[in-house]
């Protein structure tokens, strides 16, 4: 990802928001996921697995969460809840909650949602961004060199997905695979090692409605993988080294045509809210 030079016009540091617009909140840190959505064979998930392009994004004033406490944020699509704060193996602070959304698919004609998600960061990545300050979430929605930046910064990143229907784990990663091989266009060996680990976790696995997948980026080519069932995880699955392919992956949700419009926009509300 090609990556703009940014002039820092305040070096004051920032501060992440003390509310993020998105969802509905409660100190109970309790995680909770949502009804069961229709049943649908593998095979005709795999088949019919591609985006829908249709979305909304209906933040209400009611719908904050204190950033930093033991409270939560709902994705209001899919009423799963995310801890507003996380520490994850292999970082060195906890993470903060920037925004969520949602990834669905399309049967024939019906939109099934499959997973939620959120973006975490580390605090300090708010110090790269000064050039930004007082945008409006659709100029920065719009605007991949800030995204860029944040993927280029060198401080600690998360990826949360949590899973709201069974998939096989092939049918995840096949799904996953083809949106981001198409990202890289001449793969190195290094990068074709990094896939064939990544490819490792999943096939042979079934993922459970319930189950959160935590994507890491300790360093732009540096990504660690975490799955967990009941709640943040306490180990690491797999280590992948690639800056394709982790770039790649980062901008399946966040660069110009996202598998998520939803997250894309809830994140760029929030870095509104934190470059005000």
């Amino acid at each position: 990802m090609a990556v703009n030079a940014v002039n820092a016009v305040n070096a004051t540091p920032l501060r992440l928001p003390s509310a993020i617009p998105t969802g509905k909140w409660s100190s109970n840190a309790r995680v909770c996921l949502p009804r069961k959505p229709p049943t649908q064979s593998t095979s005709s998930f795999n088949k019919s697995f591609r985006s829908c392009s249709n979305f909304s994004l209906k933040p209400s004033s009611s719908s904050l969460a204190s950033v930093g406490n033991a409270g939560y944020v709902e994705e209001p699509s899919t009423n799963v809840k995310f801890l507003t704060s996380l520490t994850l193996p292999g970082c060195s602070t906890s993470l903060s909650l920037l925004g969520t959304g949602f990834r669905e698919k399309v049967f024939a004609i019906i939109g099934v949602k499959v997973y939620a998600a959120g973006l975490y960061i580390n605090s300090s990545i708010s110090n790269e961004l000064n050039a930004w300050r007082g945008r409006s979430a659709a100029a920065i929605q719009e605007d991949s060199s800030l995204f860029n930046i944040i993927f280029q910064s060198p401080s600690e990143k998360s990826l949360q997905i949590v899973l709201v229907r069974d998939v096989d784990g092939k049918t995840f990663w096949d799904a996953l695979d083809d949106a981001i091989s198409p990202r890289i266009k001449a793969p190195t060996p290094v990068d074709e090692s990094a896939l064939s680990t990544f490819r490792s976790i999943f096939e042979g696995r079934s993922l459970k409605k319930g189950t959160f997948i935590f994507l890491t980026w300790l360093e732009p080519p540096k990504m660690l993988v975490s799955i967990s069932v009941d709640g943040p995880p306490t180990g690491i699955e797999a280590t992948i080294e690639s800056n394709n392919v982790t770039s790649a992956l980062f901008d399946v949700f966040f660069g110009d045509n996202p598998v998520s419009p939803t997250l894309k926009a809830s994140v760029a509300a929030g870095l509104s809210a934190v470059l005000k």
